[in-house]
């Protein structure tokens, strides 16, 4: 069976991390509640990581708060700055999480559609604009966006910054995969652009390029008033972060080596994303810009993507996810995720994909 299914990875995480984690684990301070707001390391580790490529500074104690992985750190970001009724601009499709917890903060998620290209997704900036209105309080942009693999593009960043200027409106950045791109560039930072610095609020996460899934350590990383918010809801929420956790993912965020290790990765992830695109260059498969996964639409296929989702794995012995609730789009497509199986593995894609089909 083929595990294109699953959003681990089979990737180590950073040899750094694995020894912090060894060494925590005697520590009797990593063994508590406190501090509340995480461990001032991990926060001046990721305080600086953030700025680093936002190209801003940011103060580890008074705009930094640990969280217990990334999307506590989204939710506890729209509990803070949402009230029920409220909209929250995102992308269609996106992943499902995103959008239930706009929903658990009472809040209403507005989709903006991403269009398959044959260049990959690409999202109208005019129309991102557009979808900024009275009745938002964020627009929550990922990049590389889960599961399209859609890049943030500079005009983006210049088409939302008069409406969100206008609207007093928080750009809410899931940063989870930033540097997980394909096409050799940096990552580009909403709060690098100087319109937006002010108003963008950074979740990060060691999860997808640290590979340290079972770590449950993320960060948010925002302007000093805003981040006193969502630390309060984070001490109401969650109450605190893993602890055995924080200094090991402190460690890899600040090794000499950590931009080359997610690199290494990345190339890993790159060749396997290559190799099912290769095997599957007959079916209407969307190349990605970079991330975890890739999308295939079903309605060529004649099939709804849980129909196909059924044959691949009965006929083709491959797991794959139907896209259903991953945005109003989501109903068209076929989720193969490329993070946890080897090159080695997926030379008879093809062939099971002709089994199924």
């Amino acid at each position: 069976m083929l595990r294109l299914e699953n959003l681990d990875t089979d990737l180590r995480p950073p040899a750094v991390a694995l020894a912090a984690t060894h060494t925590a684990i005697d520590d009797d301070a990593a063994n508590s509640y406190l501090p509340f707001e995480g461990h001032l390391d991990l926060r001046t580790a990721a305080a600086t990581h953030a700025g680093r490529i936002s190209g801003r500074r940011y103060h580890p104690e008074r705009e930094c708060v640990s969280t217990a992985g990334g999307l506590n750190g989204v939710l506890n970001v729209l509990l803070a700055v949402t009230e029920p009724g409220d909209e929250v601009v995102i992308a269609d499709p996106v992943y499902a999480g995103l959008v239930n917890r706009i929903r658990l903060a009472g809040a209403v998620p507005v989709h903006v559609p991403a269009s398959p290209t044959e260049r990959g997704w690409r999202t109208d900036p005019e129309r991102l604009a557009a979808a900024i209105g009275p009745r938002t309080a964020a627009v929550l942009l990922m990049g590389p966006t889960m599961p399209t693999g859609a890049l943030i593009e500079p005009e983006h960043l210049d088409a939302i910054a008069e409406p969100v200027a206008a609207h007093d409106v928080w750009v809410l950045y899931d940063a989870a995969m930033e540097r997980i791109r394909f096409d050799g560039r940096p990552p580009l930072h909403p709060a690098s652009h100087p319109a937006l610095g002010e108003r963008t609020i950074t979740v990060g996460s060691a999860s997808k390029e640290l590979r340290m899934i079972g770590w449950r350590v993320g960060w948010v990383v925002a302007p000093a008033p805003v981040l006193a918010d969502i630390a309060l809801v984070g001490m109401t929420n969650v109450v605190c972060q893993v602890g055995i956790g924080q200094r090991a993912v402190a460690a890899a965020l600040s090794a000499p080596d950590a931009d080359a290790d997610v690199a290494a990765a990345t190339t890993s992830w790159r060749q396997r994303c290559e190799t099912i695109l290769d095997q599957l260059s007959e079916y209407p498969v969307i190349r990605p810009d970079g991330g975890w996964s890739l999308l295939i639409d079903t309605r060529p296929l004649g099939l709804t993507p849980a129909q196909a989702s059924d044959r691949l794995f009965e006929r083709g012995r491959v797991a794959a996810t139907p896209m259903d609730g991953w945005g109003p789009s989501g109903e068209h497509y076929l989720r193969l995720v490329f993070a946890n199986e080897p090159v080695e593995r997926l030379g008879d894609l093809r062939e099971r994909f002709a089994a199924a089909f």
